[in-house]
């Protein structure tokens, strides 16, 4: 994956500018600064949600789990139904990942009965299920020190050969994550 001299503005405000970066297979890229700073729109810039206003992206892989600030769940179904929107493991295989992340006895509960943190631990779920090279803004924000540790675990556990590229504030994610550390400005 390969951004080169990307630039964005909004108007008269410039996020990004001659912005480049390289992750390759595999690679764990952490990146951090304040808010503003560019972190959401580089990850919408390679997710193809948005385009940028110059530079060049190429080797994004033809499937990418993103996971973004909010959680983007199907709140009036279940939380089965929500990963088998883009998996087709079987209702064991699901609920074995809601087990390591301490949902098993919410497979059949309604989204929207789901407290915050339980949320973000489905989307988490979500994205690792979907299989693509991971795509994280803000993934493990509201979790609480041991479901926080518990849950990049469960991140690590299953990326295999996927690339991770997260945005965060947290400094406790970023040693967690390992891999190379971005700061943005």
């Amino acid at each position: 994956m390969k951004l080169e001299h990307i630039c964005k503005s909004y108007g008269e405000k410039q996020v990004l500018r001659d912005f480049s970066l390289t992750l390759e297979p595999g690679d764990i890229l952490v990146l951090m600064g304040p808010s503003g700073c560019g972190k959401t729109t580089l990850l919408h810039i390679i997710a193809g949600l948005i385009q940028a206003d110059a530079g060049e992206r190429s080797g994004i892989p033809d499937r990418l789990s993103v996971v973004f600030q909010e959680d983007r769940l199907c709140e009036w179904e279940s939380v089965l139904w929500n990963l088998r929107l883009v998996c087709r493991e079987s209702e064991d295989t699901i609920l074995g990942h809601l087990t390591e992340l301490g949902l098993e006895r919410e497979l059949h509960t309604k989204v929207s009965e789901l407290s915050g943190g339980m949320k973000r631990r489905v989307a988490l779920i979500r994205a690792v299920l979907h299989g693509g090279d991971l795509i994280l803004d803000e993934a493990f924000r509201g979790l609480d020190a041991e479901r926080l540790e518990n849950a990049v675990r469960y991140v690590l556990r299953h990326k295999g050969e996927r690339s991770i590229l997260c945005a965060t504030h947290d400094a406790r994610v970023a040693e967690l994550l390992g891999g190379r550390l971005m700061h943005m400005k």
